[in-house]
């Protein structure tokens, strides 16, 4: 078989495996997203994004297959779309940690009456990205985690429990 050939082939099969990988992360995310009651809207984004990094997973290793580019080409343009992905995650990002640090302090539970930026009601619902609470008039707010950890947060039924912490 000829250089060109062979060629053809290695290409052919990374775009075959690559499309698998994030096919089956794409169904693997969006069993998990309904089970867990995630959004369509926020579904159909991540999985546009695994597509996007897809391709240009696929771009990549077709310069790199046909020789067209060194491997530190390749490097290099790995790690420009990182930094690309972790920009464009990072409100996310942020949210996602501060939520997991709010939980594991104990800052917010379940049940607890807080206010934040005048916004007071019970809290119905603690996720990583958001915290949902339900004002007097039955209204829901739905705020950022790092917004309520940058503060000022008041929770008016935990302060024994934070107390203690002290």
């Amino acid at each position: 078989m000829t250089d060109t050939g062979t060629v053809l082939i290695e290409a052919a099969a990374l775009v075959g495996i690559i499309w698998l990988i994030i096919e089956l992360l794409n169904r693997a995310i969006s069993r998990g997203a309904k089970r867990s009651g995630a959004s369509p809207l926020l579904v159909r984004s991540v999985r546009r994004t695994l597509r996007i990094i897809g391709l240009a997973l696929v771009a990549a290793g077709l310069v790199e297959v046909a020789g067209l580019a060194p491997q530190l080409s390749f490097i290099t343009f790995s790690g420009i779309a990182g930094l690309a992905l972790s920009l464009a995650l990072q409100n996310t990002l942020s949210n996602i940690i501060s939520g997991i640090l709010m939980m594991s302090d104990g800052v917010l539970r379940l049940h607890d009456v807080v206010e934040y930026s005048g916004v007071k009601g019970e809290v119905v619902k603690v996720g990583l990205r958001a915290t949902w609470v339900r004002n007097a008039a039955g209204d829901i707010a739905i705020i950022s985690n790092n917004y309520l950890a940058n503060g000022p947060l008041v929770n008016h039924t935990a302060s024994e429990r934070l107390q203690r912490k002290l």
